[in-house]
C-alpha cells in the first residue's frame, strides 16, 4: 500500500494550494506571532512569574488560531480522513514532515501555558479546581516552559514560509526571503491580536507599561516586514526572466490591487497613521488592519506566487 501523501500534486495546473492554505498560514503566523512576541515581552521585563492579562490573551489566541489553523490544512487534504498518516511516517529530509514534528510539540505546549496562565480562573471555578495539581507541575516549570514554546513558536512561523518557499517553479515563493517575511509579519500581526484580546477581553489598561514596550516594538518589526518584502522585490527585478516576469504581479491585475491596498495601505499606512489616535478605538483599530494586512499577504504570497509562476 503506498502510505506517501502527494501535497504536490497538480502544481503544474494553475493554483493547486488554494485559500484553505492561505487561512492556515494565517492562523498558524498569528498564533505563533502572538505567542512568542508575549514570552519575549515577559523575558525583558522579568515578569515571567506572573499571570499578565497579555500572557493570557496571548496563550488562548494561540491555542485558538493553531486549532482553527490544523483544521484548515486538514480539509484541504485529498484525502482529510488518513491525515493521521502524516503523524506517523516522517521525512526528515521533507519541510512538511518536519513541521508536522514542530506542531506535535507545540500544540500540547501551548495548551499547557493556557492552563498555567489561566491558574487562578482554574482553582476558583468548582468543576475544574481539580484541576489546579496538575497545572500546578507545569507552573513550577515555567522557566523551561516559556523558552520551549518560545522557541517552538518562533519554528511554526518559519516553518509556515519554508513550507511553501520550496516550491521550486514559482519565483516569487521560492526565496529564502520568505521564512524571514512570514516570521516578521507573525510577530507583528500576533502582537496586534494579542493586544486586542488583552485589552478587550481581560481588562488591560491600553496605556499599560506591557503595552506600551510592545507598541514601541512594533516599528522595527514592521521595518523588518517591509525590508523583506522590498528584497523579494529587488531578487526578482534582477533575477532570470521568469523573476522579471512575476513582477507583474505587483503591478498589474487583481492581486496588485490586494498587495497596494490591502499589504500597503491596510497593513503599514494604517497603523501608522492610528498611531495618532490615542484611545482604545485606535487601538482596536489599528490592531485590526495589521492583521487584515498580514491575511492579504498571505494571500498575496499564495495566489500571486502560483499564478504568476513559469
Amino acid at each position: 500500500m503506498d502510505i506517501a501523501m502527494n501535497f504536490t500534486l497538480g502544481l503544474s495546473q494553475g493554483v493547486a494550494w488554494p485559500w484553505p492554505i492561505a487561512v492556515y498560514l494565517f492562523l498558524a503566523g498569528i498564533s505563533g506571532g502572538a505567542v512568542a512576541v508575549t514570552l519575549l515581552l515577559n523575558m525583558y521585563r522579568k515578569q515571567t512569574a506572573v499571570n499578565t492579562p497579555l500572557l493570557k490573551a496571548a496563550s488562548l489566541t494561540g491555542l485558538v488560531t493553531i486549532l482553527l489553523g490544523m483544521v484548515c490544512l486538514v480539509l484541504d487534504l485529498t484525502n482529510p480522513l488518513v491525515f493521521w498518516r502524516i503523524l506517523i511516517y516522517y521525512n526528515l529530509t521533507s519541510v512538511m514532515s518536519i513541521g508536522v514534528i514542530a506542531l506535535l510539540f507545540y500544540i500540547p505546549l501551548v495548551f499547557v501555558l493556557t492552563l498555567v496562565a489561566f491558574r487562578k480562573e482554574i482553582k476558583d471555578c468548582g468543576a475544574l479546581a481539580w484541576l489546579d495539581g496538575i497545572v500546578g507541575v507545569f507552573d513550577s516549570m515555567r522557566g523551561a516552559l516559556h523558552w520551549i514554546v518560545l522557541i517552538l513558536a518562533i519554528t511554526v512561523c518559519a516553518y509556515t514560509g519554508f513550507l511553501i518557499s520550496v516550491l521550486v517553479r514559482f519565483p516569487l515563493i521560492n526565496t529564502a526571503v520568505l521564512p524571514a517575511l512570514f516570521v516578521a509579519s507573525g510577530l507583528s500581526a500576533g502582537a496586534a491580536a494579542a493586544k486586542i484580546m488583552a485589552v478587550g477581553c481581560f481588562g488591560e489598561d491600553p496605556h499599560s507599561a506591557d503595552l506600551k514596550v510592545l507598541h514601541g516594538a512594533e516599528w522595527p518589526i514592521m521595518a523588518a516586514e517591509a525590508l523583506c518584502i522590498f528584497m523579494i522585490a529587488v531578487s526578482l527585478i534582477c533575477g532570470n526572466a521568469a523573476a522579471q516576469a512575476a513582477v507583474e504581479a505587483f503591478v498589474s491585475g487583481t492581486w496588485s490591487t490586494v498587495f497596494w491596498v490591502g499589504v500597503v495601505g491596510v497593513g503599514f499606512v494604517m497603523p501608522v497613521l492610528l498611531n495618532c489616535v490615542k484611545s482604545a478605538a485606535g487601538l482596536y483599530l489599528a490592531g485590526f488592519c495589521s492583521i487584515v494586512g498580514m491575511l492579504c499577504l498571505r494571500h498575496f504570497i499564495l495566489y500571486a506566487g502560483q499564478l504568476f509562476g513559469l
